[in-house]
């Protein structure tokens, strides 16, 4: 379930590319699922704009903005997904306060070690950290508040089995807050009409979309609809 990050035992795993990713075969444990309509990015010099480092997120007010429009009080219990180094995992940790709870799941073994050092040296005891797979985030079932995935769904190259994973981990009421450039997949992003398409597969509700050019991003809300759809009877989108 959740861990301490000095307690954690890490598997050391190398980020994908977007050739390698194309290049591998998909996972044995997504048979079921269709493989998605997505042209991932090829990462040619120049192609895609540089992602912000930390001080210029910050600069802008980003994590702010966001936890603002997700909603985030004292007491919740929220995972942020793809966590990296920790922008938002530290943030959401001073937010939700010592009544909170925060987990950090990335599948970067080796960025994970650095956001535990970072834990521990700025004394978060609400903030825990696991490892999680591509095509599945390892949480644990009725467990979270708000689920937070911060420019990683575009990044994600299993999307109907790692969303409809996600499902159960939900807590009553729960909701689910990606963020994403709008832009072609192939550039870093995800169009929100094939965001909205993926996410309505699965059974997932759009609650609130919200375009932020300040953040060169948009914002959206779901939440888990009234059935979530049987791995094989998911229609795939059309990235066009």
């Amino acid at each position: 379930m959740f861990f301490r990050p000095h307690c954690l035992a890490l598997t050391l795993l190398a980020p994908l590319t977007g050739c390698d990713a194309l290049e591998l075969a998909r996972p044995e444990n997504v048979a079921e699922f269709p493989a998605p309509d997505r042209s991932m990015p090829m990462g040619e010099s120049g192609s895609i704009d540089p992602f912000p480092n930390e001080d210029a997120r910050e600069a802008r007010g980003e994590a702010k903005a966001i936890m603002d429009l997700a909603n985030i009080s004292e007491g919740m219990t929220v995972a942020d997904i793809g966590a990296g180094e920790g922008y938002y995992t530290v943030r959401l940790g001073t937010r939700v306060g010592e009544g909170g709870r925060v987990l950090a799941q990335d599948i970067n073994g080796e960025a994970l070690a650095r956001l535990g050092q970072r834990v521990e040296r700025e004394r978060l005891e609400n903030t825990f950290i696991k490892l999680g797979e591509v095509d599945d985030p390892q949480l644990p079932t009725d467990s979270f508040d708000r689920i937070f995935l911060v420019h990683v769904y575009s990044e994600v190259t299993e999307p109907y089995a790692f969303m409809w994973r996600m499902w159960p981990a939900l807590a009553q009421g729960g909701q689910i807050i990606i963020v994403e450039y709008d832009r072609p997949t192939n550039a870093g992003g995800i169009p929100p009409t094939l965001l909205f398409c993926e996410m309505d597969a699965i059974g997932y509700r759009l609650v609130e979309f919200v375009e932020r050019p300040d953040l060169r991003s948009y914002f959206t809300r779901f939440e888990r609809g009234q059935n979530r759809s049987e791995p094989d009877q998911i229609n795939v989108c059309s990235n066009s």
